[in-house]
């Protein structure tokens, strides 16, 4: 929850706060020059980092040339999934941020900085199958933004043994974000300066810890933008995407603030609908162009998506929870990630979208991306190595949607044994049986990944592997779940009748089963063939030849 701002007045009068730049100003120089310890600002590029930025930049551009001895690393992260219209003017920022630095002889060194391939976004959750992010399962933040920035840091700390971030974090965000900086400050050891929980030998400078929102934009409205960028066009992008189309002066706890606005990734499914992007379509009917994201967002946020996903987790195995429903309390498995079709489906919907957006979009726009050829390529990796999908359906995608050919960045994929063909037969084979057809490719292509090897060492636990995950209906695999929960369950108990009875009903079950399959074949067959015990035969069981 957002902390309610404080009235502009009497708090702090414009005279206080001038007062305050030109304190926090001598501030920063003293820090500054203190030291070598590098400095490291993050910034977003929206209201408070720049802010920061700005008052960095005004504080050391007032030092002698011979004084700004040391770099400043200014460092942003691209998720490759941001507001597009934000996206731009990051870039187009950095731009004029080098510039000018170059120009006017200033330590910022810009950095953009992206998520590892691996981490992405769309890899994910179109490769990997991980469900769009909720509070629950929330893979993104860590992925696309933390890991990028926390690896450039431990760079610097590696090559420097200690750095100084400098972050525009403000207590009054939230009542949880003002919690953790007020614990943090007790701990300093250096005046201004808080220890970074996460990453040693760091400490965390937050030079407008306690300005308010209305502040923030009278600094960015009053002092010039020192890099030639406009700070008028930021305050319009946060006005375009606040819901009233305003961003009115605070005057009361009661008036709204377009500084309530937030940029992010235009996927995101953490919050509201009402998004940054889909108020910046309400607002400007020139942003249209953008209405296929919103679709895809919207779609992608399903509370229930149950029917979309596998029945057991990304390993394999069944997992069960205990879900409130109806005023009891119901055993059931833990949704795993999406299924071929729907991983398919998600693909050939953001490249529609992507298509879509460059055909309408303005000229500035017309080569956007929302899909990198390298996730493209690693997408189809992970589906043909590690799901054993042999029957490489992301070119055939690819083409379909966007009538145009499909340029693998990796060759190496291209060398594989079996195709669709081979895909189509086996599923011929295994009719509507899904699970069957499942475990079947997953043998086959163990094999054909093994044989590619120069030694065969660990085939045979590859393979008990895919029996491990593939081999029970979901029934079936559900109620072995069950079993094993209920197994554990009386044995931690101390209940050994319980567990007595759980493993005789278990020792039956699979004894009737034995039976069945080691029936005696009859004597007019052959009475000399034994009937051998495999998978092939407990699918298909052999049917007597008709005389």
């Amino acid at each position: 929850m957002t902390v309610s701002q404080a009235s502009l007045f009497p708090s702090r009068t414009v005279t206080e706060f001038i007062e305050d730049v030109k304190t926090l100003t001598k501030e920063i120089q003293d820090l500054y020059c203190l030291d070598q310890i590098p400095w490291i600002i993050g910034v977003s590029w929206g209201k408070d980092s720049t802010a920061v930025l700005q008052l960095v930049w005004n504080a050391i551009a007032a030092l002698p040339q011979e004084k700004r001895h040391k770099t400043i690393h200014v460092i942003t992260t691209d998720t490759l999934v941001e507001n597009p219209i934000l996206s731009s003017w990051v870039r187009k920022s950095i731009e004029k941020l080098e510039q000018a630095a170059q120009e006017q002889k200033m330590p910022l060194q810009p950095h953009l900085l992206y998520p590892a391939l691996q981490d992405r976004y769309w890899v994910g959750l179109i490769g990997k199958g991980y469900p769009a992010p909720r509070l629950q399962f929330r893979w993104c933040t860590g992925r696309l933004k933390i890991n990028a920035s926390n690896r450039f840091i431990l760079d610097v700390i590696k090559t420097s043994g200690e750095t100084i971030l400098v972050l525009g974090t403000r207590k009054t965000e939230s009542t949880k974000r003002a919690k953790v900086m007020t614990e943090l400050e007790k701990k300093r050891l250096r005046d201004h300066l808080s220890p970074n929980a996460s990453l040693p030998n760091s400490l965390v400078y937050s030079p407008i810890e306690d300005w308010r929102t209305d502040e923030v934009w009278m600094y960015l409205m009053q002092w010039e933008n020192p890099w030639g960028s406009s700070n008028n066009d930021l305050f319009t992008l946060y006005r375009g995407a606040s819901a009233d189309n305003e961003c009115p002066l605070v005057v009361d706890t009661s008036t709204p603030s377009c500084g309530s606005s937030r940029f992010g990734c235009w996927v995101c499914t953490l919050v509201d609908k009402d998004t940054s992007l889909s108020v910046m379509i309400q607002n400007d009917e020139e942003k249209e162009w953008l209405q296929p994201l919103t679709d895809i967002r919207d779609e992608l946020d399903i509370l229930d998506d149950r029917d979309k996903r596998d029945f057991r987790r990304m390993y394999g195995q069944v997992q069960l929870f205990e879900r409130n429903l109806n005023g009891g309390i119901s055993i059931e498995p833990i949704p795993g990630p999406y299924t071929k079709k729907w991983r398919e489906y998600w693909l050939k919907r953001v490249l529609e979208a992507q298509v879509q957006v460059r055909n309408n979009a303005p000229d500035e726009y017309k080569d956007i991306t929302l899909i990198m050829p390298e996730e493209l390529s690693e997408i189809r990796r992970i589906w043909l190595e590690e799901k054993h999908e042999f029957d490489d359906s992301l070119p055939k995608i690819y083409e379909e949607v966007t009538k145009e050919p499909y340029q693998d960045t990796r060759l190496v994929v291209d060398n594989h044994v079996f195709g669709s063909d081979e895909w189509d037969i086996l599923a011929d084979i295994c009719q509507e049986d899904t699970m069957h057809l499942e475990l079947m490719a997953k043998l086959l292509d163990t094999e054909r990944q093994f044989y590619a090897k120069s030694h065969r060492k660990g085939i045979y636990q590859e393979l008990e592997k895919c029996f491990d995950s593939s081999s029970r209906q979901k029934d079936d695999a559900i109620k072995n779940a069950h079993l094993h929960r209920d197994i554990k369950i009386s044995s931690e108990s101390g209940n050994i009748d319980a567990f007595k009875e759980i493993i005789q009903a278990k020792d039956n079950s699979q004894e009737n089963t034995k039976k069945v399959i080691q029936q005696p074949v009859k004597e007019k067959e052959n009475p000399n063939k034994q009937l051998s015990l495999s998978w092939a035969n407990l699918k298909y069981p052999t049917q007597p030849e008709e005389e």
